[in-house]
This record gives structure tokens, C-alpha cells and sequence, in this order.
């Protein structure tokens, strides 16, 4: 009877010796995909998670973070959950690396839902969308006592393409930190709250946290362009937006290698809101107009380029295949969430953002003298209540030298 033979990597770890590659060639030929646990926590409402990441034999893709809250029971009436809900579940995200350089910082609902839809660092299709994965259970508001819970997942991404953007995860004093300062109930369930929450108690409450790596290799091989970082940090633009206003808003001022530029509107309530876009929006980089299109077909481009907002079958319900009105049914399988917007710079290789299949060759290149703005003649009047306000979340390559392009992993 045979048995398994290891041999030992430049790290000391052993990996099996039949899996062994020829030595040469790209660095993912040599460094196969891992995940190990990180840690299970159980933070309820208003609380704060913090505890230490711990070290990988291998370079670190990202974090994949389960949240479960079970238990819950609703009252008489069943609850109104927020527009934001379920990830709005983190009133504030912050991941930093070693360093304490900000790699993600925002809202629950940018960092955990827009990012991971609009970057393609999540999934491709329908898995774009953090709703449709397959361990998501959502909230049941159907009153008369209805035993309820809820779970979701989400991505924290540093790998912005194939194994490129990863962080060295071996060196267990030179680790990520992962903070998330957990939302009040009030935030999730904004009126008729349950008579119990879903994870009220510690023991109903579970936040398990992986990671994601590529071990390291048994040759002699590095990530490309080890030490390059993809940053997202939600920032507001300024000024604010009068109802009906016609007027730029700019963007903060950024600088590296812009891959995807989120934008999202929300009205004086603090609710993202589609009335605000202006009619025909502008985007224009040191005053020179890039885009200026249609609000619609604007969204036309996001449905051909990354699938948001695609998907819809239609039917005529009307007398005659000329003359019919044509009614929307079925599923949109990937919806672009009220007032958000994703212009995208990763569509190197087609016209489809293909994720973490990407050249690098139309990043917006870009230093901090830089300047982004979107401008609306008019602006939407929403609800018509004043200000209105215009967040941006960009993805931002911060390489370490020059930005390597073409497709290093082949």
C-alpha cells in the first residue's frame, strides 16, 4: 500500500509532493487556493467587533464573514426593516493591514453590499450580489407572533486581480485588522421591533469569520506586484445638492489607479433615493466631460458591463405585437439598488467586467491633484427636502512601483 509523500516548502509547512509543479512559470501555478478559520464571535446589537486575525501559510485573498441571528420572535404587527437592511447590520466597517493603512472603511451597507457587488471582487453573474448567495435567510415581517431570523454573507476583498492585491498573511505580527462597529436594533427594525430580537443573546448571535489565501508556493515565486493594495473608502462629495439644483458635486480628491467609482444618492432622511439623479448625469475629470448621457442609458451600460440591473423578461400585455404595452414580470436577478450607480474601468478584456480577469489597461490613472466631478442640470428634487447628498466609494490601486499590466499571472 503506497502512502502520501510531503516535501517541505521555503516556509517550513509541508505540502504533498504529488501535487508538486515544475518549478518556473506564473506564481498561482505553484500556490493553490486555501481557506482556515478565523474566528466565530458573538457580538449582539451595538457592539463591536475587534478580536485579532490570525495568521495563514500563504498570502491573503480576503475575509468571508457569515453573520447569523437567530431566535427572534415578532410582535402582533410584524416589523418595517430598514431600506439598508440586512447590512446595515455594521453601522461602521474599517479593515486596515499591518500598518494601518485603511483598505476598506465605510458604512455596513457600502462596505458590505455595494462594494462586493459593484468591484467584481465578490462573484461574476448572479453571485455579483451578495443577496443571492445560499446562505442568505432573509427576515420574515409577517406579524402574529412568526418566530423570524436572519443571516447573510459578505467579502472583504484585497485581491483585485488574479493574485494580484494580496497581503502577506504568514507573519502573525504583520496581520490585517478587521473592526466592526455593530448597529443599535433601531437601525435594523425601524418600527413594530420584535418582541424578541433575533440575536438578542450572545448565544443566538454568531459571526464567523475565514480566509481566503493562496498558499505559498513550493518554488520560488511571489505574488505580482507584492505590496500593491486596492483601497475602498467611503467619502461624501461636495457640496450638498438643493432639490432641483443644477450644479457639480466633486469628488474627494484620490490619486493611484481608479478601477470603480460607486456613487450613490441619498436624500436629507439619509435614504438612497433614484428621483435625485439628474435626467442626463456628466461626469467630467479635470473639467473635461467624460460621460454625458442619459440617466437610462447610463444604467443600459451597467447591465452590459457587469450584469447589475440586467436580466428582466417582459411580456406584451397589450392587443397586437405592435400596439401592446409592454409589463415587466418575472426576476430581475441582479438589481441595482435604489440610487446607486457603479462606473466601471475593468471591462479591459471585453465588454464584460470578468472580476478578477483583468489587465489593468483602463484603470483611470489618476494623482491627488486630480479632479472628479458629477454634474446634474438639474439635479432630481427627491422628496424635495433639503440637502441632499452625493457619497462616493471608489476603488483606488495603490501600487508598490510601477502598476503592473497585461495579465501577470500567465
Amino acid at each position: 500500500m503506497s502512502t502520501m509523500t510531503t516535501q517541505v516548502a521555503p516556509s517550513g509547512r509541508p505540502q504533498p509532493q504529488t501535487t508538486t509543479e515544475a518549478g518556473g512559470g506564473p506564481f498561482i501555478r505553484h500556490a493553490p487556493d486555501g481557506r482556515r478559520a478565523q474566528y466565530v464571535d458573538t457580538q449582539t446589537y451595538s457592539g463591536f467587533m475587534s478580536r485579532p486575525t490570525v495568521s495563514m501559510p500563504g498570502y491573503c485573498k480576503g475575509y468571508r464573514l457569515l453573520v447569523q441571528m437567530t431566535g427572534g420572535t415578532n410582535a402582533a404587527t410584524g416589523p418595517t426593516i430598514g431600506a439598508d437592511f440586512p447590512y446595515n447590520f455594521g453601522l461602521l466597517v474599517q479593515m486596515k493591514d499591518a500598518f494601518g493603512t485603511q483598505l476598506l472603511t465605510g458604512p455596513g451597507y457600502v462596505i458590505m453590499f455595494e462594494v462586493p457587488l459593484y468591484s467584481g471582487q465578490f462573484g461574476l453573474d448572479l453571485m455579483r450580489s451578495p443577496v443571492n448567495s445560499p446562505m442568505t435567510i432573509g427576515y420574515d415581517t409577517t406579524g402574529s407572533a412568526t418566530p423570524t431570523q436572519f443571516a447573510f454573507s459578505t467579502y472583504f476583498a484585497f485581491e483585485f486581480a488574479k493574485a494580484y492585491g494580496t497581503i502577506s498573511g504568514a507573519n502573525a505580527a504583520l496581520l490585517p485588522v478587521l473592526q466592526i462597529n455593530v448597529a443599535a436594533s433601531s437601525s435594523l427594525f425601524t418600527a413594530n421591533a420584535p418582541s424578541t430580537l433575533p440575536g438578542a443573546t450572545a448565544a443566538t448571535a454568531a459571526q464567523t469569520l475565514d480566509s481566503d489565501f493562496y498558499w505559498l508556493p513550493n518554488a520560488a515565486a511571489d505574488p505580482p506586484g507584492l505590496g500593491t493594495t486596492a483601497q475602498w473608502v467611503y467619502q461624501p462629495c461636495n457640496p450638498t445638492i438643493p432639490a432641483s439644483a443644477s450644479q457639480f458635486v466633486q469628488l474627494p480628491r484620490l490619486g493611484g489607479y481608479l478601477t470603480v467609482i460607486i456613487l450613490e444618492v441619498r436624500d436629507s432622511a439619509g435614504v438612497r433615493d433614484d428621483s435625485l439623479w439628474p435626467v442626463r448625469p456628466k461626469l467630467f475629470v479635470d473639467g473635461v466631460p467624460l460621460i454625458d448621457t442619459l440617466f437610462t442609458t447610463w444604467q443600459e451600460d451597467l447591465a452590459i458591463n457587469m450584469g447589475v440591473g440586467a436580466g428582466a423578461a417582459f411580456i406584451s400585455s397589450g392587443a397586437g405585437s405592435g400596439g401592446g404595452v409592454m409589463t415587466q414580470t418575472g426576476i430581475i436577478p441582479v438589481p441595482r439598488p435604489a440610487g446607486t450607480y457603479g462606473y466601471n474601468r475593468k471591462a479591459c478584456l471585453s465588454q464584460r467586467d470578468l472580476g478578477i480577469m483583468d489587465t489593468g489597461e483602463i484603470f483611470l490613472s489618476t494623482n491627488p491633484g486630480t479632479q472628479l466631478e458629477v454634474g446634474g442640470f438639474p439635479w432630481g428634487a427627491g422628496d424635495g427636502s433639503n440637502p441632499h447628498t452625493l457619497n462616493a466609494t471608489v476603488g483606488q490601486v495603490v501600487p508598490a512601483g510601477t502598476l503592473v499590466q497585461g495579465l501577470p499571472e500567465i
